[in-house]
């Protein structure tokens, strides 16, 4: 599978899926405190596995679409991070 080229943080669309439905009652919609949603809205913060299945239930989507964008957007973060280099583990033979 290739990576997405610098793929936006979930938060950017779920801006455009709510379109212009305000944060507070989205926020409500989905079960959580507004700050909680504002924090994903911004990229302060990611979307968990519970916030995935809650936007999925929301939008008719599923957990996995709002999971998925959330796992590209961190492997591209940290793709760009700089890191010790690994030797390749090799098993030994019994």
């Amino acid at each position: 599978m290739t990576r997405m080229h610098n793929p936006p943080h979930p938060g950017e669309v779920l801006r455009e899926y709510l379109g212009d439905i305000t944060v507070t009652e989205a926020a409500a919609q989905l079960g959580v405190n507004r700050v909680t949603l504002s924090r994903v809205l911004t990229g302060a913060a990611g979307v968990s596995p519970d916030m995935a299945f809650r936007l999925g239930d929301a939008f008719g989507t599923s957990a996995e679409l709002w999971a998925g964008m959330q796992m590209q957007h961190d492997l591209w973060q940290a793709a760009k991070a700089k890191r010790p280099k690994i030797r390749r583990l090799i098993a030994k033979s019994a």
